[in-house]
């Protein structure tokens, strides 16, 4: 008897939603906010909340053709055009234009009294008005506070509430209400965020004198989201997450393979030099040539006519050109080409969040192959060891999903040894040098080695190797009873195994020279060997023709008289 499989169950529906159009919020939210449904924005004084329900509304508008209405209780619409022309926001072109209503309540809380029938009905006559004079699909409320700040009762305040966001549903419009932070609580009523579907919370605290912005979203009624906190900044053009979650590890890698800039490096890996769109760390302590490194790569990035975007933390561009000068590395052509740029700045000037996001703008700006980072040490005077792995983290991530090939420098402290960075990035980097001094026989040398290499063999030797007028030249290894032997042991070797060689060579000719004496004596020897034997030769012949004369003589008497023919006497 065969069973049959059940037929699988359809997909249930998942929760609709509007997209924010917000740089990683989105992200954060998988999607967007509840599509109809109201959310609550809660913070405290100076953390963007206003402005995020502002550019909610300004993207809904421009990205996804949905008209907004915006509704405040504290500043006048003037006021917050004003504010928000900065940023590139244009409220009453948009209200112009039939897209955006501005709506400012003025609330006097004194004379509100508080009264068992209150309600607000006056409200959603008001705000119904603003909806359907643009045919809205998205409203912001900024602030509560300032409708519900002269009551006390909980009773009647969750009652207004839950009537505020049941008419909001009905309404079908995707809502942001802000709320400011209260003691204990999310919110100053501690009632909003039990009658909102989702509940996004924002602060902005001060840590060692740096200002960071963080983003929550505590709760999120039919939908999973990100839990962590997020940084976020606010820039000129809004408001950009950066959440870790964001990126996944799903990317297209590339097989080709590019130069390091040094042709002695590239041939300590089998392939000649490493991947595109791998991520790159030369570690070392200071004065170790890292920068003369990165700038060899960028360098020979250009020559191939690739974009390169260098982001200089401890000199200005003009002296970073100038140095590279002294080495045989020449940037400025390829800086007046357009095809190298020089973002140098000091990383006290702006956060991490800020630092990730400028980086961010630029990439998009410029639209580069490679991108240098020298060096990421100084992010840690602006951020903690685990902020700078966050940011950094996300920083690599962005480029290996863009096919970037980037090149990171990184100080090792003493205290760390030679092979550790403070930022523990080394984990991501897919290639990681190391340069070192060498020290022995009273002198300090550079020497070169590569830790890993992932997806290619590479060699293990240390290579020295030497700051020229033409670049960076790596020597060959020069080994000795020691190990290698770098700098002036190298030249004493030299010398040592030139004289040793010399040596050979007088042995060679002096045994050469005895040889050949050798030989004269042998050919001497044997001539006259050959002499002797001849004259034995000689001597032989003669006896045997001596001998053989005597047989005939012997011969020819004993045949004489017998062979005489006998005569007689005539008569």
């Amino acid at each position: 008897m065969s069973y049959s499989q059940p037929p699988a169950a359809p997909p249930l529906p998942k929760l609709p939603k509007a997209p924010t159009g917000i740089a990683g919020l989105d992200e954060i939210t998988e999607g967007g906010l509840p599509l109809g449904r109201p959310t609550l924005l809660a913070g405290a004084a100076g953390c963007g909340k206003t402005l995020l329900g502002i550019e909610f509304l300004v993207r809904g508008v421009l990205d996804y053709h949905e008209p907004g209405v915006l509704m405040t209780f504290e500043e006048s619409a003037d006021e917050l055009a004003a504010n928000v022309a900065s940023l590139g926001f244009d409220l009453r072109g948009l209200e112009a234009n039939g897209q955006l209503a501005l709506d400012h309540v003025q609330v006097d809380r004194a004379q509100l009294a508080e009264a068992g029938d209150f309600d607000l009905e006056g409200l959603f006559i008001r705000l119904g008005y603003a909806i359907d004079q643009v045919g809205a699909k998205r409203v912001v409320l900024d602030t509560l506070e300032a409708l519900f700040g002269g009551f006390h009762n909980e009773a009647v305040l969750r009652s207004e509430l839950q009537r505020l966001f049941r008419w909001l549903k009905d309404r079908g419009v995707t809502t942001i209400i802000t709320a400011e932070r209260g003691e204990g609580h999310l919110t100053r009523q501690g009632l909003e965020e039990y009658v909102s579907d989702c509940v996004i919370v924002l602060d902005n605290r001060v840590v060692d004198q740096v200002t960071t912005r963080r983003l929550r979203v505590v709760k999120y009624r039919g939908s999973t989201h990100g839990t962590n906190e997020y940084p976020y900044i606010i820039t000129e053009t809004g408001i950009s997450v950066l959440p870790i979650t964001s990126l996944q590890l799903d990317y297209p890698v590339s097989s080709e393979i590019i130069s390091s800039g040094v042709a002695g490096l590239d041939e300590m890996f089998t392939r000649r030099g490493w991947y595109r769109g791998s991520s790159v760390l030369i570690s070392g302590t200071a004065g170790t040539a890292k920068t003369t490194l990165a700038a060899a790569f960028a360098l020979a990035a250009c020559q191939r006519g690739e974009r390169t975007l260098y982001f200089a933390f401890e000199e200005s561009g003009p002296q970073l050109i100038r140095n590279m000068r002294s080495v045989g590395l020449d940037l400025q052509p390829v800086v007046d080409s357009g095809l190298l740029h020089i973002e140098a700045s000091r990383p006290t000037l702006n956060g991490l969040e800020r630092h990730l996001v400028t980086i961010h703008n630029r990439l998009a700006e410029f639209k580069p192959s490679a991108v240098v980072v020298d060096p990421i040490s100084n992010l840690v005077s602006v951020g903690s060891l685990l902020e700078v792995r966050g940011m950094l983290t996300r920083l690599i991530d962005y480029l290996k999903v863009n096919n970037i090939t980037a090149l990171f420098t990184a100080l090792v402290s003493g205290r760390l040894g030679q092979e550790m960075t403070e930022e523990g990035i080394a984990s991501l980097a897919d290639v990681w040098l190391t340069v070192r001094d060498l020290e022995g026989v009273g002198e300090r040398n550079r020497g070169l080695s590569i830790l890993k290499a992932r997806g290619m063999a590479h060699s293990n030797q240390v290579r020295e190797f030497l700051l020229t007028d033409d670049g960076v030249q790596l020597l060959e290894v020069v080994l000795g009873a020691g190990g290698i032997i770098t700098g002036t042991g190298r030249q004493a070797q030299r010398l040592l195994e030139e004289r040793q060689a010399q040596a050979h060579a007088h042995e060679l000719a002096r045994k050469e020279r005895e040889l050949t004496r050798k030989r004269l004596v042998l050919e001497a020897s044997i001539a006259n060997l050959r002499t002797e034997f001849e004259s034995v030769e000689e001597e032989l012949r003669q006896s045997n023709r001596e001998a053989e004369a005597q047989q005939h003589a012997r011969q020819g008497l004993a045949s004489g008289p017998a062979s005489l023919p006998s005569t007689q006497p005539l008569g």
